[in-house]
Order: structure tokens, then sequence, then C-alpha cells
């Protein structure tokens, strides 16, 4: 019996953290394309056909914000799977955490009109594109600094 199954993309997201003044701050970028164009977002994008999860959320976070990181410096986060978490199509989004010693200089990139070190108790009150806001405090929670974002 064969099946017709529906394509499914696979993307990757990178929740990448630091403390910026005594303050927990995320990397975030505003979209240069829809959908949610102009909204911020967390670093991410489509995984490449040959790519590994790591090697793509790490290439994503360098084209779109600048920011090399070593795989090592990547820990799988978690997937998210809603099915309407994308408005063009059936996605899963496999996210990952990277905690920064100190803050790295960040700049817009790809389809990333800008890259900002945003403070995480600001960041949670901004309408964040996709399903990031989950993201951010999921990435938050399994971080060193857990105790900060209130839930």
């Amino acid at each position: 019996m064969e099946h017709d199954y529906p394509r499914i993309d696979v993307t990757v997201d990178v929740v990448a953290l630091t403390e910026v003044d005594h303050a927990l701050h995320a990397l975030v970028v505003r979209r240069g394309n829809p959908p949610f164009q102009n909204q911020w977002a967390l670093p991410g994008g489509y995984l490449g056909v040959e790519e590994d999860l790591a090697t793509a959320a790490a290439r994503e976070l360098h084209e779109e914000t600048g920011i090399e990181l070593a795989l090592d410096e990547l820990q799988q986060l978690g997937a998210y799977g809603a099915p309407d978490r994308d408005p063009r199509n059936r996605t899963v989004s496999i996210a990952f955490l990277a905690e920064l010693e100190e803050r790295a200089d960040a700049m817009g990139g790809s389809d990333a009109a800008d890259a900002r070190w945003w403070p995480v108790a600001e960041l949670v009150r901004e309408d964040l594109a996709f399903d990031h806001e989950t993201i951010l405090r999921d990435g938050v929670a399994a971080s060193r600094w857990a105790a900060v974002l209130p839930r």
C-alpha cells in the first residue's frame, strides 16, 4: 500500500544568550521577507539537504548576524512542530541554544534586515515572529540564566 505524504519543511532556530550590563540579552533579527516581514525573530532558516542540524544552525546564525560559532557551542534545545507555526507550509523547527560569554557584534545579513541584542525582559513583550517567544522562553529556561525570565 502506497501513501502520499505532504511535504514537511525542516528549519533551525538559534536562541543566543549573553549578559550585557547585568541583564540577560537574546540575539534577534528583523525579518526582511514575508511572512512576518519587519518583525523580530530568532536567527534561523531552512535545513539544507546535505546538512547536519547543528551545521545548519551555525550557518544560519552566521549568515543572518555575522556571528560565527563552533558546533560545540550549540546545544540542541528542542523541536517545534505546531501545524500552524509557519503560514508558508507545514514546518518543523529544531532549536539550538548558544550561551555566549560576552556579546559579539551582530549585523543583519542574508534575509535579515537587522540584527541586535535585546534585553530578554523586554523581548518577551514584543510580538516575535512564528512561535519564537515560546522557543526563547524554553531557551532561557534551559540556560544557566534560568531564574531571570518570569514564567
